[in-house]
């Protein structure tokens, strides 16, 4: 990772003069995931970030749990992630990371995946997730920040039939004709399907539509489920419902909190997020106490 001492957000020297958006608060971003190095767009930098994203910013679903809205225009995004220290779901993420990306001088795009994750039937997704791609060098990358569960720790070069390996585990990418296919290794030749996604591009807009019509089905997981998870260095963190679960040099460890003090620790604690002036939150966490849901 580059680590020069200080960044220059100048757009003139490094961005091309008015390439930088007004809306996006780039220094707030950096200083949030803790990177301090060359933002020139490269793979380099691009690696960096995709590291250090998913370790500071958690993946968190509290607000669709609260009935509270879940929006997607920057400055939203920027008071929620970035001023008020919270974290967010796949669209919140990647809209975010797609946003700087593009402030920085890449060229990206974001595609509409089905998640396959879990599920018994792979034909049986829908549309619920939003990946990114990023073009470098002539090479393409996918990126992916917001993965509630299985979130990528770098980019992966968009080529099909290579194991390719990452701080957060192995995957690799498959698939013909209009979707890809991600999968990851679980053990010695067991390949999951994590999602597809379509190789054509999806615009911000039809994110946004996408965004609220999950938003308005009563039956959607995260309308019932609690999933928050945090991927630092040191191991990744998830906790579905009221079962923590931390992966570590010693192996796993998993706890079921059988408190809302325990719940509110957690959140608080492991994964960074302020629940101030979360309203109806022990409401939530009680019911979830009575509740649990498997995920692999």
């Amino acid at each position: 990772m580059p680590t020069s001492s200080a960044r220059t957000l100048q757009p003139n020297l490094i961005l091309g003069a008015g390439a930088m958006s007004e809306d996006v608060k780039l220094s707030a971003y950096l200083d949030r995931i803790g990177y301090s190095g060359s933002i020139a767009p490269t793979l380099q930098t691009l690696e960096a970030l995709h590291l250090l994203h998913p370790a500071a910013i958690p993946f968190e679903n509290l607000n669709s749990l609260l009935g509270l809205p879940v929006l997607l225009d920057q400055a939203s995004l920027n008071q929620k992630l970035l001023v008020e220290h919270r974290g967010g779901y796949c669209f919140e993420h990647n809209m975010l990371l797609l946003r700087v990306l593009v402030d920085l001088g890449y060229e990206v795009r974001g595609h509409a995946a089905r998640v396959l994750w879990g599920r018994a039937q792979a034909g049986a997704a829908e549309p619920t997730h939003m990946v990114l791609t990023v073009d470098i060098g002539g090479a393409s990358y996918l990126a992916d920040v917001g993965f509630g569960g299985l979130t990528l720790t770098a980019p992966l070069k968009l080529r099909t039939g290579v194991e390719q390996e990452t701080p957060g585990g192995r995957f690799r990418l498959g698939g013909e004709g209009e979707d890809l296919l991600l999968e990851v290794e679980r053990g010695p030749d067991d390949w999951r399907p994590v999602y597809s996604f379509a190789r054509a591009e999806t615009d911000e807009a039809g994110f946004v539509a996408l965004n609220e019509r999950l938003g308005a089905d009563p039956d959607w997981f995260f309308h019932h489920h609690l999933l928050v998870e945090l991927s630092p260095r040191s191991g990744r963190r998830m906790l579905v419902d009221n079962r923590l679960t931390r992966d570590g040099e010693a192996g796993r460890e998993v706890r079921t909190l059988g408190t809302i003090a325990e719940l509110r620790e957690a959140l608080l604690g492991e994964f960074g997020i302020d629940l101030a002036g979360l309203a109806g939150l022990d409401a939530v966490l009680a019911r979830l106490i009575a509740q649990a849901v498997a995920i692999p």
